[in-house]
């Protein structure tokens, strides 16, 4: 999946019509993990908008985790949508959360899988340091249930980012980061609908996060994916979608209209 808008600053994928759900992707994962939720909520009321995070483009002292949920709030403004829900995995997910304790009146829902937030060496083991391609092959298909899900084009991609000085710099800075910014304290303040979908084989942020975060969210429901890892959205694109749209239907999401969510 390619971005399909650039608007000054800000470049992403958009489709849809309805309610806006912003996705925003983890740090070693593009806008294509989320081809199966940016096929299906376009067809069912909703507005699919996948921005590319500025994770490497940001001078070092904005690589972190508020100065992004800072850079999603300015998106959502720029984009002109009152209130929007936030769907994050992994990075994005911590981002997702912190955007949601700063911008409440942003929010309408919050969905969150694999995040990270609590959970501090989820940011440090998962992140690959330089290493040879065997290495890094066996650390992405760490990620995932089923390694054959991390293809050559995944593998490849997170080689490139472990080789590259100023990005694995960077990854490193974020990795920092989001253990500093661990968001513990804050859950039990933020009321906003969450919806905590976990894959019940994630060894990156294990099962007992998920049920962490349900338990110091108030207002928060908890779904499993069995043999599922790190990223349900792409190893179980069509059981993500369909918790994701019953709980959607549930709090009645759809029927917020594009004009009550316009600034």
């Amino acid at each position: 999946m390619q971005s399909n808008n650039t608007d000054g600053k800000y470049s992403y994928y958009e489709k849809g019509e309805g309610t806006p759900i912003i996705i925003l992707h983890g740090l070693m994962g593009g806008l294509s993990n989320f081809d199966g939720v940016a096929e299906f909520f376009p067809e069912n009321g909703y507005k699919v908008v996948i921005p590319e995070l500025p994770i490497y483009t940001q001078s070092l002292l904005k690589t972190n985790v508020k100065a992004f949920a800072k850079w999603v709030k300015d998106f959502i403004t720029h984009k002109g949508y009152q209130r929007v829900i936030l769907l994050g995995n992994s990075l994005g997910g911590h981002i997702a959360l912190y955007h949601t304790k700063m911008y409440p009146e942003k929010m309408l829902g919050l969905i969150i899988t694999g995040s990270s937030g609590l959970y501090e060496s989820a940011m440090g083991d998962s992140y690959p340091r330089r290493g040879d391609y065997d290495y890094i092959q066996k650390k992405a298909e760490a990620v995932f249930y089923d390694p054959a899900i991390a293809t050559k084009e995944i593998v490849d991609e997170v080689y490139a980012v472990a080789n590259d000085r100023i990005k694995l710099l960077k990854t490193l800075t974020i990795a920092k980061s989001a253990i500093r910014h661990n968001m513990a304290k804050d859950l039990p303040k933020m009321h906003v609908p969450t919806c905590i979908i976990w894959g019940k084989n994630d060894n990156v942020t294990p099962p007992e996060v998920a049920e962490e975060f349900h338990e110091l969210l108030p207002n928060s429901d908890l779904f499993w994916i069995d043999k599922c890892g790190h990223a349900a959205m792409m190893e179980h694109p069509d059981e993500f979608n369909e918790i994701m749209n019953g709980w959607l239907k549930k709090k009645n999401f759809a029927t917020v209209t594009t004009e009550n969510t316009k600034a």
